[in-house]
């Protein structure tokens, strides 16, 4: 019988070694902080991340990639070396980073990228002063050359695997994880990050990778570094970028090994609060509508990729987009990333075409006790006090809600922290 629970636990302890995000004990949800500054998070994450109680953050890559002379966001993802210079910051100041969010429990995630390198590019010059001769497939700072790469091909089948994992995306030149050479490179650089601090990662274009090579990959990962308060033996999470919307050769699926950005997730959500889809029909959310189960999948609305998309939620929205986080958040299906909401722009529609007007006006049964709560969606509870709506619930825990059409939250939100004075 011993031997039996032996086994059954060593069997969990395999299947769930990469798809713990690590966080501590009272913190909960990650945040995407997209092209931020590591001096600048690391004041985040003192100022606001870790007094509010989040989880942890995904950062934008931390190698050095090419400059693109309009430096646009997406020069983050053609990488020229795996040295830890960007405009995010260099490598001290993200060791800065990652040590100052650990003290104030808030987890460090890197977005990373060894599916391959950059493109062609004359004269190529990286963040961090590294050159390539990349029409040549030569990245000295590594070094990779041309035999470090898949032959040259372009991705024009997605109903073809070997063309989707063996081919360039977008002029990207696809590095060969299946060599040797290059697995020591990659494993190389992520255990410098884990040495750093870090919880996890995210990987970029993992769905152009084959899985077998990920797994080898995965399993050299040191375990967490118990310096920055991990557990002993502790595997990263890492989430693995698998766009998969069915009717494709390459299922997300096939990457279970580790955990899976649900990209189905946000689309459903997005459709229902369009109005395209009623939410009555989530009352199974989750694998019942073909969605990994909830253990292997991270979560989220919109990202950096689909918010440049058509039909996508996203916070231009606003009303909309907020009450899709707040169902997100407070459904128990997966691990939630958020990401912040801008502050430029204005919403980019006209009328309420995407908007059913009905007042809430209804008595609803609460597990909180008797008292005053405050609304954490419209305000905040200050010096015991709400600065904005207020909910009373009863001594037979009754609360009376009402949200009108024309409010600009279309959500309340109330907790046992709430609670007024």
């Amino acid at each position: 019988m011993a031997l039996l629970v032996s086994v059954l636990a060593l069997l969990f302890s395999v299947t769930t070694a990469y798809k713990t995000p690590h966080y501590v004990n009272g913190h909960d949800t990650m945040v995407h902080l997209f092209e931020w500054k590591w001096k600048d998070i690391a004041d985040e994450c003192e100022r606001f991340l870790g007094p509010m109680g989040y989880g942890g953050i995904q950062v934008s890559p931390i190698q050095e990639n090419v400059i693109v002379s309009s430096r646009p966001w997406w020069e983050r993802y053609q990488p020229i070396s795996y040295l830890w210079r960007t405009r995010s910051g260099n490598e001290q100041e993200f060791k800065d980073m990652v040590r100052r969010c650990n003290n104030v429990n808030v987890r460090i995630y890197v977005d990373v990228v060894f599916n391959h390198m950059s493109g062609n590019h004359k004269d190529a010059k990286g963040t961090g002063g590294s050159t390539a001769d990349t029409y040549k497939y030569d990245y000295p700072a590594v070094p990779y050359s041309i035999k470090d790469f898949h032959p040259k091909c372009d991705i024009t089948d997605y109903r073809n695997a070997s063309n989707v994992r063996n081919c360039e995306l977008v002029g990207l030149h696809d590095l060969d994880q299946s060599s040797e050479y290059v697995r020591e490179k990659i494993v190389e650089f992520l255990n410098e990050a884990v040495d750093a601090g870090v919880a996890g990662f995210r990987i970029d274009a993992a769905k152009h990778m084959w899985p077998k090579d990920l797994e080898v990959i995965y399993s050299r990962i040191k375990d967490l570094n118990t310096k920055h308060g991990f557990q002993p033996y502790s595997k990263p999470y890492i989430f693995q970028e698998v766009i998969d919307y069915g009717g494709e050769a390459i299922s997300k699926k096939e990457y279970e090994f580790a955990a899976v950005t649900e990209f189905q997730y946000g689309r459903e959500l997005g459709n229902a609060f369009f109005g395209k889809n009623d939410l009555k029909w989530f009352v199974n959310w989750g694998e019942a509508w073909n969605l990994m189960p909830s253990s292997d999948a991270l979560v989220f609305i919109d990202n950096h990729d689909t918010q440049r998309s058509d039909g996508t939620l996203i916070y231009k929205f606003s009303k909309l987009y907020k009450m899709a986080v707040a169902f997100m958040l407070a459904h128990p299906y997966g691990t939630p990333r958020t990401i912040p909401v801008e502050t430029v722009g204005s919403v980019s529609i006209v009328g309420d075409r995407y908007i059913t007007c009905w007042d809430l006006k209804r008595t609803f049964d609460s597990c909180l006790p008797a008292g005053r709560y405050c609304d954490v969606i419209s305000g905040n509870l200050e010096n015991g006090r709400c600065t904005g709506k207020v909910v009373e619930v009863t001594a037979d825990k009754k609360a009376y809600i009402e949200i009108l059409s024309g409010e600009e939250d279309g959500v309340l939100a109330i907790h046992i922290n709430a609670k007024e004075n």
